[in-house]
């Protein structure tokens, strides 16, 4: 079985070395090593291609460069690399601004070992996970009109609503009779036209415009 690379970005070294530990029992995941901070995370972003995993656990609150904008930079420059937050800081400012900046999910560290795999899996699989107090805040967050009015036609409304399910984008692909590729373009074009950097973008897009309703 192939597994997913995972990559733990924590200042708290014992913290960081027991959620390693749990991650590398889930059948579909291996931790390729941890950082203490995002800068050591980008010097080993910078130093070789073997290091760049396929899913970053960020903490927020981290010295020298912290979680928020690491994730930024991530998004930024490896618009590949998916990013879930996994923090103590609960507050509303703070969730907003980092999946604003790009990560893909948000879970708190108190969080059961079982929903921590079943977040995993579904950031691979799917491009998002969200929680249900993240996705009310979200809806809470995004009333009232967009900044500006986009339009779409009846294919890129109709992704953009099957983006905001379960749905794998092979899965997709399928419901739209459409290739895996063609649906990887579609999205593409989506993320430019709609300024958003990934799958989480496209829901806050959808929930703001009415396209979807949780």
């Amino acid at each position: 079985m192939i597994k997913y690379s995972v990559v733990i970005v924590d200042d708290h070294t014992l913290l960081s070395q027991a959620i390693a530990a749990m991650v590398n029992t889930f059948e579909k995941f291996k931790v390729l090593y941890t950082c203490k901070n995002g800068q050591e995370l980008i010097d080993k972003f910078s130093s070789s291609a073997k290091f760049i995993p396929d899913v970053v656990l960020m903490d927020i609150k981290m010295p020298i460069m912290n979680g928020i904008e690491t994730t930024e930079w991530i998004s930024n420059n490896y618009q590949n690399v998916n990013v879930m937050a996994l923090s103590v800081e609960d507050d509303d400012s703070t969730v907003l601004k980092m999946l604003k900046v790009g990560a893909i999910g948000y879970l708190l560290k108190d969080t059961e070992k079982s929903i921590l795999e079943k977040a995993l899996i579904e950031i691979v699989e799917n491009g998002f996970y969200h929680t249900k107090s993240v996705t009310n805040l979200l809806m809470k967050s995004l009333s009232g009109k967009g900044k500006e009015e986009v339009k779409l036609n009846e294919r890129q409304t109709t992704f953009i609503k099957l983006a905001c399910s379960e749905l794998t984008y092979k899965e997709i692909a399928d419901k739209m009779c459409l290739s895996p590729k063609t649906i990887d373009g579609y999205r593409d074009v989506l993320f430019s036209k709609l300024d958003v950097k990934n799958r989480v973008g496209l829901v806050m897009y959808a929930i703001k415009n009415k396209i979807y309703t949780p």
